[in-house]
């Protein structure tokens, strides 16, 4: 297999619109890369361009150790899945996934081997006759990814592939995804706006907002440890919480303020806090970290905030409760027998040790 790399990539159309800029992102052999992002992004631009779809405005682009921006797309060795299935409504699946190797030239018992291998992959050696009019969703987008493994490419490319299915189907294609990158250790570059296909396919993410990466690492560690606002709202769901307030020293200990809610700062973090103090400041806390006090057993006064919940959301083993502390709208992830009514106002806890900090102007964390 092979790597892919990105040095200082940009993408400007005509007009000045700069899709991607100066993106540099390192895809490791047989590593599985996410590139994540809300729309408009630019990860679907930069994996076009990876593909040969698109042309790099500046900036190099390798696969393995070839400089690849002025080689064709056929000739870069990579196979790219679409987010449409593209199958040949007239070809039965056999001659779909056969398709591009016929017109490579490939020997017919070459081409056999290799569609009834990856179709054995896939669990689709049954529907090898069908039409794709005779498939389901997932179906067809197997037989999408059976095209492009009977490929054997140096690369594979995948853009949003799940986005048509439904909840269900979507969950059990990305266990098959994952199945189908450990049994075949290709190198996989995987576009999504879906947090949750990112953090449970990527063996790293690299996330993306207007054209830049603003953060790429492991999904545990893109989790505890974001590396500003958008990256923080972005990876987790529900997402997490913001709150705007300041810090304040008030007898030798730190607190976080606003109007109406005031937590006090564990003291590991004070170091880092130290410049805020009387300034403005976000606090950013993840709503598992936040605990209806009744069910605590000890419950620090200096962390219990006063919140009125205003709606309660079941979602089987756990509810998502819509608070407003203070001002501020939060939610708060708890057990499923926790059901405070809907009006009424309740004791929460924060967890300060688990609490982000964040510069109000440049949005980057500040702990």
């Amino acid at each position: 297999m092979a790597q892919v790399r990105l040095e200082e990539v940009s993408k400007v159309y005509d007009g000045g619109v700069k899709a991607v800029d100066r993106v540099s992102i390192d895809v490791d052999s047989k590593e599985f890369m996410v590139l994540v992002g809300p729309s408009g992004c630019g990860k679907s631009t930069t994996l076009r361009m990876i593909a040969g779809l698109e042309d790099a405005t500046s900036g190099k682009i390798f696969i393995g150790d070839r400089l690849v921006n002025h080689v064709p797309a056929k000739d870069r060795d990579i196979a790219m899945v679409f987010q449409n299935y593209a199958l040949y409504p007239h070809m039965t699946v056999f001659e779909n996934m056969a398709f591009g190797l016929s017109l490579r030239g490939y020997p017919k018992w070459e081409i056999g081997n290799r569609v009834k291998e990856a179709a054995d992959i896939l669990g689709i050696a049954r529907l090898l006759n069908r039409k794709p009019r005779e498939l389901s969703g997932g179906e067809r987008q197997r037989v999408a990814l059976g095209r492009a493994i009977v490929r054997k490419p140096l690369v594979f490319l995948f853009d949003e592939p799940l986005s048509n299915l439904d909840a269900k189907l979507r969950g059990f294609m990305r266990t098959e995804l994952n199945k189908l990158h450990l049994r075949l250790q290709s190198t996989m570059v995987y576009v999504t706006h879906d947090q949750m296909e990112a953090m449970t396919l990527g063996n790293r993410i690299a996330v993306m907002n207007q054209g830049l990466v603003q953060q790429i690492a492991d999904p545990a560690t893109l989790y505890a440890k974001p590396t500003n606002r958008l990256v923080a709202s972005f990876i987790g769901s529900p997402p997490m919480n913001f709150i705007e307030g300041r810090i304040l020293r008030r007898n030798g200990r730190m607190f976080f303020e606003d109007a109406l809610c005031k937590v006090k700062v564990v003291d590991e973090m004070v170091p880092k806090l130290i410049r805020y103090d009387g300034k403005k400041i976000t606090l950013g806390i993840r709503p598992e970290d936040i605990y209806d006090k009744l069910f605590v057993q000890y419950a620090p006064p200096e962390n219990t905030v006063t919140a009125t919940v205003e709606v309660v959301e079941p979602v089987g083993a756990e509810v998502y409760l819509h608070l407003l502390v203070g001002a501020h709208p939060v939610t708060a992830r708890v057990g499923g027998h926790e059901r405070p009514r809907a009006g009424q106002d309740m004791d929460v806890v924060f967890d300060m040790a688990k609490v982000h900090f964040f510069d109000p102007e440049t949005e980057n964390a500040v702990l």
